[in-house]
C-alpha cells in the first residue's frame, strides 16, 4: 500500500475514533447497566433503553459504549435537535399522561431543559400541552433528528 492510501485510510477511521475516546461514558453504577440498552441520555438511536431517568446519565457505561461502538448510537446535542425540530410539523398527541399540564414535557421523544427527570416511552403522545408550549419557547427538541 502506497503512503498516500495509508494515510487516507487513517483518516477516514480516525475521526470515530478520536471521538469515542474523548467521550467519559462514566461507570456502570445505574440498576439497569449490563442489559445491552444505553440508560443515559446523553445518546440516542436505535440502542436506547423505552425509560430514560436523568439519574443514569454517566452510569450505563458498558451499554452504552457497545451501542456506540457497533454504530447504533451517537451523541445527542440539544443544539443540533433544536435546528432540527420543527415545531409547527409535530404531532403532540392528547393530554392523557398521567402528568399533564405540570410544565415538563413527559414524552419520550423530546428532551432539554424542559423535559421531565424520567422519561417513558408509554407517554409518547400523551403530554402535548406541556410538550408543544416547550417546544414552542425552545425548551425541548426531537431525541431523533
Amino acid at each position: 500500500m502506497n503512503l498516500r492510501l495509508l494515510v487516507a485510510a487513517i483518516a477516514s477511521v480516525a475521526p470515530a475514533a478520536v471521538l469515542a475516546q474523548s467521550i467519559n461514558f462514566g461507570d456502570d453504577a445505574s440498576q439497569w447497566s449490563n442489559d445491552g440498552e444505553c440508560d443515559d441520555r446523553r445518546f440516542r438511536g436505535a440502542g436506547m433503553a423505552q425509560g430514560l431517568d436523568r439519574d443514569d446519565i454517566g452510569h450505563d457505561a458498558t451499554d452504552c459504549k457497545a451501542g456506540f461502538d457497533a454504530g447504533k448510537l451517537m451523541i445527542w446535542d440539544f443544539a443540533a435537535a433544536k435546528a432540527a425540530t420543527q415545531c409547527s410539523a409535530i404531532n403532540f398527541g392528547d393530554d392523557k399522561s398521567e402528568w399533564p399540564d405540570d410544565g415538563q414535557c413527559d414524552d419520550y421523544r423530546f428532551d432539554g431543559p424542559g423535559a421531565d427527570f424520567v422519561l417513558l416511552s408509554e407517554d409518547i403522545g400523551h403530554d402535548a400541552s406541556d410538550c408543544r408550549q416547550l417546544c414552542d419557547l425552545g425548551q425541548i427538541a426531537v431525541r431523533d433528528y
